[in-house]
């Protein structure tokens, strides 16, 4: 379905001033260049300017059949006739004939390139190129960004690539050179096109896209290429007429033709179609012939239909094209990062029907173009798509720009930014009547049009004597029918059959056609320019209005404002830096239209409603706006609130991404959410940017809510927030006793907003987080906690908080003590693996620090070092000869005792990585016991269980027997008998033995060493100073044991 629309996207026209009567037409750069009747002449005209005034003309070397303009480079090429022979031909610098210089140069291809022929200066002349072929040319296309050029001839495509020699700073060249052949067997192209590496061409029913690119694996060579096995080619259909057909039944007339069936093939598949393209690569490097591939893109085939107006015959495609479209606006860019950068379309065209696809990257069908009657020519651009028929201009819209904005942007489609769909039903945006309209082309804002009024062609001619002859044949049949007593009338089938036509393709009309009288002819050349993209965009918008008014759910509005999105889309794509006072206005322009679209999705309450949220975030409106506008539709029109206006108003309140809204402002929203959905109420008041509204107004609304249902945690805890604004602390307690602690936890974890607001680096405490901080600390925590393991906080959003909540109570040096129990509290409850060490690490730091440094807060912790021990399996319990080391009744404060404690059940737990905090141990200098432990633990988890014991031995030897007890197990027994035996019979000997802790310490160790050794090792291990004696009890008992054994 095609929308239908009465705009006006013509601004004005005018006749060109042609002598004589133009044959063929086309434009570029500015110009229009017009080929007379007879073909030999061509005459370019400014479009620019008013009157289109002559810029100069030139005879042509043959009767020019076909004629194209590159931007690139500012040529013509031609294919021409004279002597019965086809002709390809270039004409360059042809400005120059505007000077009246008609010095003019002829020259093959590549002869200027190979070896100049001028001598002298270099001379401002126009050059006719004349381009060899093997085949004469049937259709040629140019490419946009590169300006090589593509000609079709029967069996192969020829690409020429275009080069430019600088004779002078002002003088420059142009020569083509032959790089590639694609031969395409069976194949006859009628039409051709070229742009950015892809090849589209087309016969009567099929179209064929394919890509030139360059591969890492070798190609096949042009021989090898060539010689394919028959029966691949015969696979493929390839036969060596320039017509494929269909083998026809012995059954079968030769009056009639056998057509396959329609057949679409999109990306890969579209290697599939039977078609086989080979490549004979020339003028270009060896390593680059290795490199050169194709890729099929695009495979359509249709079959011939019956519809108004055409006949079977009459059903071929045309105006092939491929358009492309930016997707950023860099100037000066290389022509591969151009490529990369635009979205290529192809498109084509039957006569009743066009037909456009995308691309780049997946192929996609984009959109289909009904027209109301036969199709003569379109023509497809950023913004439109023109279409001649007999006796109208119609002007459609694309959808170019809803496929480039999604290349470009990858937040379209989301809650940040949207786009009209591309799948969105095309419209008609105007059909301006003309009278025989023949050709139709596109320059810039001009559309140049040729009629040619009065003038019956031959098709017509041979449509009424075809009509005649078929009018005949339906006599004919109904008098059989009649003659042998059927009715055909009677017989719905029989009528149907005899409706239709029973020519075929090889019915000749022998019928003369009637001699035009050339004097009673008329033509006229029409440039017409069209508006300015913000003219026609008002012009939309007050055609939109007069929808909105009939009906403001009118599905029209919002088709012809996205419409008119698309227009300014396609507008701001296309313009270059250079011109930025456009760019400021279609900016303005198309905010305008964006806040347009969100009026529009905020009073729908169906699909789609979602997108007023997108189109309001790019209209560059505040919330308070956005919420004036639909208040004051709302009051106009007495309706509800549009789930679309309510969707928007849910998410910028949630997302905290707009303005702190005014007391009325804020009242205002109290009351939309009130009436239209009172169950957000909890979290809509919670909003960082409702804060100005009136506590007592808030605390109304919630009344009113917990009247009407089952009161909940949330919104209890939504009360006493207000109750605390209101400073009154009695119906503040009385709201928070009415649910255990636990419940309003689960109350925070359903709105953390509660507690904390902003996110990110913005992160603030609320009121009632401040007032938990003086009152209940404990279940303050317990939220945090709950909150950051249910994903609604992060860890570092949590640092903030404390630190926030604690910024005028503790030494900027150190961490607040909330903090640290939020650290605690979450080492319990946390399983991520990743913060379980982050948490290690942080606490360890702080009870080193807090070690270090002696001093107290005064603040006591919310858990003991007991209670982590009993609730944390991080923390393990104390090794006994930790505890000697460090008794409870140790010479430090409490404070310090616990930390103390912490870290040594830390480092005596199995979580704890030493490693990563052995920079930390620096900041301890092992003065006292107390440093003592902390290094000895880290030592022993390390593995350094010799030089442990050496410490030990040097600083509280009375707690090396307990440690040997503990560590010295399993693989370490060892060091009984190998380190710590001979530390302490050398230490008791420089003693003397007066040292009773080490004499005891030697005893346990003796009794040890017996117990694991046999005699012989016992004896090794005695000292030959004369102390034997002291060694024989324990000899003795071990002699026994092995007796034993």
């Amino acid at each position: 379905m095609v929308h239908v629309y009465n705009c006006h996207p013509f601004a004005s026209q005018h006749i060109v001033p042609t002598e004589q009567e133009p044959g063929l037409v086309c434009c570029g750069g500015g110009a229009l260049f017009v080929v007379s009747a007879g073909g030999c002449k061509i005459e370019a005209y400014q479009m620019q300017e008013d009157q289109c005034p002559l810029i100069c003309r030139f005879s042509t070397m043959g009767t020019v059949h076909s004629i194209l303009h590159s931007q690139v480079g500012d040529y013509l090429v031609t294919i021409e006739e004279k002597n019965n022979a086809t002709y390809l031909r270039a004409y360059t610098n042809w400005r120059y004939q505007a000077a009246e210089k008609t010095r003019v140069g002829v020259r093959l291809l590549g002869h200027f390139l190979r070896g100049s022929s001028l001598r002298g200066a270099p001379k401002e002349q126009m050059e006719i190129i004349e381009i060899p072929l093997f085949e004469p040319p049937l259709c040629m296309a140019c490419c946009p960004l590169t300006g090589d050029l593509l000609v079709g001839c029967a069996k192969s495509l020829v690409v020429f690539s275009l080069k430019r020699q600088a004779l002078t700073e002002q003088l420059a060249m142009l020569d083509f050179e032959r790089v590639l052949v694609l031969h395409i067997p069976g194949w006859r192209p009628s039409q051709v096109a070229f742009c950015a590496g892809y090849i589209a061409l087309q016969t009567e029913l099929e179209v064929l896209v394919v890509k030139l690119q360059q591969l890492e694996k070798t190609c096949l060579s042009p021989e090898e290429q060539s010689e394919l096995p028959v029966d691949i080619m015969a696979a493929a259909g390839l036969v060596e007429d320039d017509v494929k057909k269909e083998p026809l039944s012995p059954h079968e007339p030769d009056d009639f033709l056998v057509f396959p069936k329609h057949l679409e093939l999109l990306g890969d598949d579209a290697k599939d179609c039977g078609v086989f393209v080979s490549l004979e690569l020339a003028g270009m490097e060896t390593e680059a012939k290795n490199k050169m591939g194709i890729t099929y893109v695009l495979y359509r085939r249709f079959a011939p239909d019956f519809f108004q107006g055409c006949s079977v015959e009459e059903t071929c495609l045309h105006s092939l094209q491929l358009h492309l479209i930016k997707t950023d606006n860099q100037d000066g860019a290389s022509d591969t990062s151009m490529s990369e950068s635009f979205c290529m379309f192809c498109f084509f065209s039957l006569p009743n029907a066009g037909y456009m696809y995308s691309l780049k990257n997946t192929v996609e069908f984009i959109s289909a173009y009904q027209y109301p009657e036969k199709a003569h020519q379109a023509v497809l651009c950023d913004q439109f798509l023109y279409v001649i028929t007999r006796n109208a201009l119609q002007c459609f819209s694309v959808r170019c720009s809803a496929v480039a904005a999604r290349a470009e942007d990858p937040y379209i489609d989301t809650t940040m930014k949207a786009c009209p769909p591309f799948t969105m039903e095309v419209c008609g945006l105007r059909i301006q009547l003309f009278i025989g309209l023949k050709s139709l082309c596109h320059d810039g804002n001009h559309i140049v049009l040729l009629t040619a009024a009065d003038v019956e062609s031959k098709e017509e001619t041979d449509r009424a004597a075809r009509k005649t002859i078929e009018s005949k044949e339906h006599k004919a049949l109904t008098g059989i029918f009649l003659a042998v007593g059927i009715e055909p009338s009677t017989n719905p089938a029989l009528e149907s059959f005899l409706s239709k036509s029973f020519l075929s393709r090889k019915t000749s009309i022998t019928s003369k056609p009637k001699e035009p009288n050339d004097s009673g002819h008329g033509w006229n050349l029409y440039v017409i320019n069209t508006v300015s993209t913000l003219q026609l965009y008002r012009e939309m918008v007050e055609y939109s209005k007069r929808y909105e008014q009939t009906n403001p759910l009118s599905q029209n509005c919002v088709h012809l404002l996205s419409e008119a999105h698309l227009l300014l889309r396609a507008a701001l794509l296309s313009l270059s830096d250079s011109e930025s006072a456009d760019r400021v206005q279609l900016q303005e322009a198309f905010q305008e239209n964006c806040a347009q679209l969100g009026d529009c999705f905020s009073r729908l309450d169906k699909r789609d409603f979602h997108l007023a949220l997108p189109y309001y975030k790019m209209s560059g409106l505040t919330v308070t706006e956005v919420i004036q506008r639909n208040v004051a539709m709302n009051c106009s029109t007495g309706a509800e609130y549009g789930k679309g206006f309510l969707f928007f108003l849910k998410h910028s309140l949630y997302e905290e991404t707009m303005e702190e809204l005014s007391e009325e402002t804020a009242n205002t929203v109290l009351d939309i959410f009130s009436k239209a959905e009172p169950g957000q109420l909890p979290h809509v008041v919670s909003s960082s940017f409702m804060m100005k509204a009136s506590p007592a107004c808030v605390l109304a609304h919630l009344e009113q809510l917990e009247a009407c249902g089952a009161p909940s945690v949330t919104l209890t805890l939504c009360k006493a927030a207000q109750a605390l604004r209101l400073e009154d602390l009695q119906l503040y307690e009385q709201q928070m006793d009415r649910h255990a602690e636990m419940l309003q936890v689960y109350g925070f974890i359903e709105e953390p907003k509660l507690l904390v607001l902003g996110r990110g680096k913005a992160v603030v405490p609320t009121q009632l987080a401040q007032h938990l901080h003086d009152t209940q600390d404990g279940l303050l925590v317990a939220a945090v906690v709950a909150l950051h393991e249910n994903s609604k906080v992060k860890l570092e959003e949590a640092d903030l908080f404390f630190q926030g909540l604690c910024k005028d109570f503790v030494d900027t040096q150190s961490s607040p003590q909330l903090l640290v129990d939020f650290w605690e509290a979450l080492l319990v409850a946390s399983s991520h693996e990743a913060i379980i060490h982050e948490l290690l690490f942080r606490l360890t730091s702080v009870y080193i620090d807090r070690i270090t440094r002696r001093d107290s807060s005064g603040i006591k912790a919310l858990k003991t070092a007991d209670d982590l021990i009993n609730s944390c399996s991080h923390y393990g319990l104390l090794f006994p000869w930790v505890s000697i080391l460090t008794p409870t009744h140790f010479n430090i404060t409490h404070d310090h005792q616990e930390d103390l404690q912490k870290l040594q059940s830390l480092l005596c737990g199995p979580t704890l990585d030493v490693s990563s905090i052995l920079p930390l141990l620096e900041q301890l200098p092992g003065t006292d016991n107390a440093d003592l432990s902390i290094h000895v633990l880290c030592a022993t988890k390390l593995g350094q269980h010799e030089s442990s014991i050496e410490r030990l031995l040097d600083c509280c030897p009375q707690a090396i027997i307990p440690y040997a007890n503990h560590e010295l197990q399993n693989d370490k027994l060892a060091l009984w008998w190998r380190k710590l035996f001979p530390e302490l019979c050398e230490r008791t000997q420089v003693s003397s033995g007066e040292n009773m802790i080490l004499l005891a310490a030697l005893k346990e160790t003796l009794v040890v060493v017996a117990m694991e050794l046999n005699p012989l090792e016992f004896l090794d291990l005695l000292p030959d100073d004369g102390t034997a004696h002291f060694f024989l009890p324990h000899l003795l008992e071990c002699s026994q044991r092995n007796l034993h054994t």
